[in-house]
């Protein structure tokens, strides 16, 4: 069956371009003109994954990120004519999952697609779990337990976190965990996994200022730590 991709963007030229070049890339396209709209679809299309631009009227990009995070982990890929980092920080806090900034190539746009795809439906091998620090981590169900709670991570938080808990005490590099994510085809901003992992933290840790289960390894990067914890 063709992926679903849900096209949220206040330019009809915008909308039209995208559903065009994608269905012809042998995708299913909806689209909305607002977040407001988007909402409403994406509960009823169920997309495989949101192309979603942040400046537009009603319900922009920021505020349908607010609002759907809290009821589905669907990849979102940010379209941003804004150039600040900030702003690009901001969306990834929110929860999405890469950015193309605007005017964008076609070529460009469907390769990010499908990277992200890739990455988010991979099936996993039989009895995948990771275990340490008190945390469980079942690529086979896509859950991830912290003490007796189940935490809903994004997609490039469930990558990040099976990464990291793949190897405890092993230190990761920015890099290593952004070709990870995005693979090595992609120039991406290392800025983008201090974001992730910011997030992470946010759900994993007791004390997300003090944490015990990833540690930053200043002027490195970052590792998964079970010293102290339950294994």
């Amino acid at each position: 069956m063709n992926k679903t991709i849900l096209v949220v963007d206040d330019k009809a030229n915008v909308r039209t371009l995208l559903r065009e070049y994608l269905t012809e890339e042998g995708f299913r396209v909806a689209t909305a003109e607002n977040g407001r709209e988007a909402l409403f679809v994406a509960r009823h299309e169920k997309p495989d994954l949101i192309i979603l631009d942040i400046m537009m009227p009603e319900m922009g990009g920021y505020d349908f990120m607010r609002h759907y995070r809290k009821e589905s982990d669907t990849p979102i890929i940010m379209l941003t004519a804004k150039l600040e980092e900030t702003d690009k920080v901001l969306g990834l806090e929110l929860g999405a999952d890469d950015y193309v900034t605007k005017p964008f190539g076609m070529k460009e746009i469907v390769a990010r697609i499908r990277a992200v795809l890739r990455r988010t439906s991979q099936a996993a091998p039989p009895a995948n779990i990771l275990r340490g620090g008190g945390i469980i981590l079942n690529q086979d169900e896509h859950t991830v337990k912290v003490g007796d709670q189940f935490v809903d991570l994004t997609p490039s938080e469930f990558d990040l976190l099976g990464v990291l808990m793949s190897a405890p005490g092993r230190v990761f590099s920015r890099l290593d965990l952004l070709e990870s994510l995005q693979g090595t085809a992609f120039e991406g901003v290392e800025r983008t996994i201090d974001v992730h992992v910011r997030n992470l933290r946010t759900k994993i840790e007791a004390d997300p200022s003090n944490p015990q289960r990833i540690e930053t390894v200043f002027g490195v990067g970052y590792r998964f730590q079970t010293v102290g914890s339950e294994q």
